[in-house]
């Protein structure tokens, strides 16, 4: 028998929402720097245990990198189509 591992970034949806939650709220207190989010998420949440605050954490860095991604490539754009 095969045996598949499944690689990849999989987060449960309790991990997103108490993410999304948090950003929503508190966008000021977030950044790409997960050590930072880290202890940010360890402030703000009650109760969580280090693997789930690790995740939140994780997963608000890795959301706020790829909109900093985003909006560097739409800057990137703009500058070229006004030369």
């Amino acid at each position: 028998m095969w045996k598949v591992q499944h690689v990849g970034k999989v987060k449960t949806e309790q991990i997103k929402r108490v993410a999304k939650e948090l950003m929503t709220k508190f966008p000021s207190k977030f950044s790409s720097n997960f050590d930072e989010n880290k202890r940010a998420v360890d402030e703000l949440t009650e109760g969580t245990t280090t693997r789930v605050r690790n995740q939140i954490a994780g997963y608000i860095a890795s959301t706020l990198s790829q909109s900093d991604e985003e909006d560097f490539s739409e800057d990137s754009e703009e500058a070229e189509t006004e030369e």
